[in-house]
């Protein structure tokens, strides 16, 4: 009998040795399970704020924002009309006239002041003047006559052979003969002068734009204008432009003149501005004056580019403006990339932009983009406009 309780002694001490390992294995494995547990439950705590933070960086608006910056913004007016001469002369016959004999220049040419444009017969008066001229050496013969009758008379006074009464009357004498010599010379100067306008002169220096006589035929004061002049070969554009504009303007403004039917451009500049309006139409005149040059053609189209002014302020594109019951309003970011309401006052729109006379110096970021879909004080994340 204890024979056989030793031997079952013997034989349960593998068992109990079994089972103890079983529950160190069964423990580790429990141990090994909460670690990894407690592992996973850390790396979700960490990594749920992580994705919450994406999440809320994901619903961030991203806006288009540039500190704009001022530029010089020049104020152009545009218009168009007609070129004319500046000063357009009407040349005619300043003296009696009669039958054209010459006509030496023809329309586009260059001429000087009194430089002769045509010729009229004065075969007539050429007569006259040589009459005249011979009248003139008759009466300096009688006055140096006298003036000889009077020397001599002198001489003998004082032996008294000659009284002075005589002398007086001598005197008288040689008075009037000088005096017919000096009328007769004024008659040859006034026909001389009368001969000289038979000549149709040039009264300035300038280009001949028409020409409307021909040789042969007869002319008078009455003719009118036989041609017609640009002093000084300069022309203009005389446009139209509307109250507003008009107002803009002043003497001095540079210009770009273009003709209807060329690509080219000609440079000049204001030179009158109208004083009156049109009460029917609205509008006044600007004449721009132009240089010489043969595209340049009075009575021709054109049309003008006019630089009224410039001023140095803040452009912004259209996108950026808004507009609402309080006025027109743009959004800028503070440090923090939320969106602030600023209010400011527009000027002209160009093709450049909307010019801001107010509310912003330059420096600010502006919202450029999706400034309609914010609000103020609404963080976004922004984004340099490319230049």
């Amino acid at each position: 009998m204890l024979g056989r309780q030793e031997q079952l002694g013997f034989e349960g001490e593998p068992a109990r040795r079994g089972r103890r390992w079983l529950w160190i294995g069964l423990g580790a494995f429990a141990l090994v399970v909460i670690a990894a547990f407690l592992m996973m439950s850390r790396s979700g705590s960490e990594q749920v704020p992580a994705a919450k933070g994406g999440k809320a960086q994901g619903q961030l608006q991203t806006v288009t924002v540039a500190a704009p910056g001022r530029q010089t913004i020049s104020t152009i007016v545009t218009g168009t009309g007609s070129l004319a001469a500046k000063r357009e002369m009407p040349v005619g016959v300043a003296g009696e006239g009669g039958i054209v004999t010459r006509v030496l220049v023809d329309a586009g040419s260059w001429v000087q002041r009194g430089q002769v444009l045509a010729t009229v017969d004065r075969s007539v008066q050429v007569q006259t003047a040589e009459s005249l001229a011979a009248q003139i050496r008759v009466a300096e013969a009688e006055a140096k006559l006298a003036q000889a009758n009077l020397e001599r008379a002198q001489k003998l006074v004082s032996n008294g052979f000659i009284s002075r009464a005589d002398i007086d009357q001598r005197t008288a004498t040689r008075d009037q003969a000088l005096a017919r010599v000096r009328v007769a010379k004024a008659q040859l100067a006034e026909t001389q002068a009368r001969n000289h306008r038979l000549d149709i002169r040039a009264p300035e220096a300038g280009l001949v734009l028409a020409r409307q006589i021909e040789p042969g035929q007869i002319v008078s004061s009455a003719s009118g204008a036989l041609f017609r002049m640009a002093m000084g070969g300069q022309f203009e554009l005389r446009t139209q432009l509307a109250e507003a504009d008009i107002q803009k303007l002043r003497v001095g403004a540079p210009a770009e003149v273009t003709p209807v039917g060329t690509q080219l451009r000609f440079e000049g500049k204001v030179w009158q501005v109208s004083p009156v309006i049109d009460p029917s139409t609205r509008q006044g005149i600007a004449r721009v004056e132009l240089p010489y040059n043969p595209a340049l053609r009075p009575g021709g189209f054109a049309s003008a580019t006019i630089v009224a002014g410039s001023v140095t302020a803040v452009v912004l594109p259209q996108s950026a403006v808004q507009s609402d019951g309080q006025g027109n309003f743009v959004y800028i970011l503070n440090e923090k990339n939320e969106a602030v309401r600023r209010s400011v006052t527009t000027g002209d729109v160009t093709d450049q932009g909307v010019r801001v006379t107010s509310g912003l110096n330059g420096s600010e970021r502006v919202v450029m983009t999706a400034g309609a879909f914010l609000n103020p004080g609404q963080k976004v994340i922004p984004q340099l406009e490319k230049k």
